[in-house]
């Protein structure tokens, strides 16, 4: 079933390979960023049991995930269709001294066994995928039952005044938080309303989303059923 207004995409950004990755990663590494993604990783990590399995869906440059697997308590992966973000991604690890497995993959089509995980996180990539119904579908194949999927975006209804308030938050330098609010900007243009991820959670093997705002941004949390429907 597939959710009204909602379709297949093309995906019109740059590339995110070669030097446009690395300069991506270099942005994303900049500021007060590593320590914001240190807080998400503790906020996330805090309620799960120890050795429980996380997939990180399109990690870039994999600082977040690298902040969930540092302390040894989960199991983490992180999986990405560019050949040159695995690439730094599995080099920062290293550097780092910290397990992660980082795999390349399309979220479309995910190279893992059924059932796999207890959570899935994709941070501001979903606006990208050109399959969004197959991506929420594959979410749903490989998280264990009771297990969760959480999506965090930009909104397409969000502000420039919010953008620029969210981008000063950052602590860039002048040509980073001009170069940061361009993209976001831009991107916003193919991002999500919360209408929208209600008809792809509704159209989905979930059937349901729970959905949260804030200043530009939506956490949409999806969870397979601890047993599986056996009827309509």
């Amino acid at each position: 079933m597939q959710a009204d207004g909602v379709g297949e995409r093309g995906y019109r950004g740059l590339p995110m390979e070669g030097s446009v990755a690395r300069r991506y990663a270099k942005l994303r590494g900049g500021g007060n960023q590593i320590d914001e993604w240190k807080r998400q990783a503790a906020r996330w990590s805090a309620g799960l049991p120890e050795g429980s399995r996380v997939l990180e869906v399109a990690p870039g440059p994999g600082y977040f995930a690298v902040e969930l697997a540092r302390t040894g308590r989960l199991r983490v992966t992180g999986l990405d269709i560019s050949r040159t973000f695995v690439e730094i991604a599995r080099g920062y690890a290293a550097r780092e001294g910290v397990a992660v497995t980082f795999e390349l993959g399309d979220a479309a089509r995910m190279p893992f066994s059924d059932g796999t995980f207890d959570l899935l996180l994709c941070q501001a990539a979903f606006k990208n995928f050109r399959r969004p119904h197959t991506a929420v579908e594959e979410m749903y194949r490989v998280l264990r039952p009771g297990g969760t999927a959480v999506i965090e975006d930009l909104r397409r209804d969000a502000t420039d005044s919010g953008i620029s308030d969210e981008v000063a938050a950052m602590g860039l330098g002048r040509w980073g938080a001009f170069t940061t609010r361009w993209i976001l900007r831009r991107l916003r243009r193919r991002a999500y309303t919360r209408e929208e991820f209600d008809q792809l959670a509704y159209g989905s093997s979930f059937h349901r989303c729970d959905t949260t705002i804030d200043r530009i941004g939506i956490e949409v949390r999806l969870t397979k059923p601890a047993a599986e429907r056996t009827g309509p």
